[in-house]
């Protein structure tokens, strides 16, 4: 989608009109499926995994024709991966469904709940957070993601997916329609604005009142317009300057592998890693192997002075290394990219970390148990891996069975987001006939 940044111009009238209808027709179905009990939400998702299971075919032909324009258009290799949606990966969506309708039901769990002095019992309880709205670009599982995490957690959601994936969204939603209306739920429970385009997204952030809580999920650009023009409250989702620290303690023989799995595993994604610390006292002997097996993955090198010297030296056979700028430790490639850079301690590579990270995940390679607990505790990330790939932080990974996206933030709700995310609280007080003197 085009991100709908410096978007100060007032909505178009007509299209907040429609958009706050469609929240409010959303709200409504979302009272009737708040009256639904976890089995009856459990064979409603059933249903959605079987009928994405029988339309595969279809949502992947859609998703062909939003592929080929998206690449004549000259999108980069890794957004037409996370564009892509063909048969494989609709099943896996739909898998990711039925997962999900296997998971604990989190509404009307008990957070807490006491006696007070006077005999009044008090409650704090999960319930659904109301009606959802979703903007993000080129991530059509989102759409399934989405819908089943709503569906069991009580919530209803409009979605705006944008216009590089508007043709696999509307066939995935046509079949979750489909199966809503089949089990007797309105078709409002899970709907899109995106025939309204840009506008539809904009409207979303003025449908104060007729939408709850608004969640960006894509580029920092689409992200931080979200962020600064809504005025629904939102849960920000950050883009990924996702960082590896080698320290002089590290295992080398382990950080190799989880260099190259996270950094090109999938390259197009939040939690790949955009930036590589080594200690100095390990740079001389790391490094070149480091950086052989990055040019054998075709990653591209921007190394800071030292450790271009030290790679230049080494002498490998297709590197393609390049000086670092200022600005590379503030970007997230999302691409075949990677910077480098040699500090001389621990204190370092945590102060670097914490002033260029986005605040998503970042991975300490080491065996010295002070420097892990040290790291561990300074780094101010949502998630930390200590001698494992950034790849792991993903909802389905963490056994959500999907995620409504990766929280960088610090209210609410932090790291991957499922169910109970999905949740705010009420309390109930259980009287007896008590006043207050």
């Amino acid at each position: 989608m085009t991100n709908p940044q410096n978007q100060t111009a007032a909505v178009n009238a007509d299209v907040l009109e429609a958009v706050c209808g469609m929240g409010d027709a959303a709200r409504r179905a979302q009272a009737r499926l708040s009256q639904s009990n976890t089995a009856a939400k459990n064979r409603l998702l059933e249903a959605v995994a079987d009928a994405l299971d029988a339309h595969a075919d279809a949502i992947a032909r859609a998703n062909a024709l939003d592929m080929s324009e998206a690449a004549e258009h000259g999108m980069d290799a890794g957004k037409l991966d996370r564009l892509k949606f063909d048969v494989p990966r609709v099943k896996a969506t739909a898998q990711g469904v039925r997962h999900v309708a296997s998971l604990p039901d989190p509404v009307g769990e008990v957070v807490r709940g006491y006696h007070l002095e006077n005999g009044l019992r008090l409650q704090q309880v999960r319930v659904p957070i109301g009606v959802l709205g979703m903007i993000y670009e080129a991530r059509p599982n989102v759409t399934v993601d989405v819908a089943s995490l709503c569906v069991k957690s009580g919530n209803a959601v409009l979605l705006r997916g944008g216009h590089a994936a508007e043709r696999t969204n509307a066939a995935t939603l046509h079949v979750i329609g489909d199966t809503l209306a089949r089990h007797g739920y309105d078709r409002a429970l899970i709907a899109s604005v995106d025939e309204y385009g840009r506008e539809g997204a904009t409207a979303m952030m003025e449908a104060r009142g007729h939408i709850d809580v608004l969640i960006p999920r894509g580029g920092a650009g689409l992200i931080q317009a979200v962020v600064r023009n809504s005025k629904v409250p939102v849960i920000e989702t950050g883009a990924g300057n996702v960082h590896i620290y080698v320290d002089r303690s590290g295992d080398l023989d382990k950080a190799i592998p989880i260099l190259i799995n996270a950094k090109t595993q999938r390259v197009g994604v939040c939690n790949a890693a955009e930036k590589l610390l080594v200690h100095k006292d390990v740079a001389e002997r790391f490094l070149p192997v480091a950086a052989e097996a990055l040019a054998k993955a075709g990653v591209e090198m921007h190394a800071d002075e030292r450790a271009y010297g030290i790679i230049a030296k080494a002498g490998i056979e297709g590197a393609n290394l390049v000086a670092a700028t200022d600005g590379d430790w503030d970007t997230e490639y999302l691409a075949l990219k990677i910077g480098i850079k040699v500090v001389d301690s621990l204190d370092e590579a945590i102060e670097h970390i914490n002033r260029h990270s986005t605040g998503h995940t970042e991975s300490i390679i080491a065996e010295d148990y002070s420097a892990v607990e040290e790291f561990t505790a300074r780094i101010d990330s949502a998630v930390v891996m200590v001698n494992a790939s950034t790849r792991f932080t993903d909802g389905g990974v963490f056994g959500f069975g999907a995620e409504l996206g990766i929280s960088t933030q610090k209210m609410h709700a932090r790291g991957p987001m499922g169910l109970r995310e999905m949740t705010t609280t009420k309390w109930i007080g259980y009287g007896t006939g008590q006043v207050r003197a």
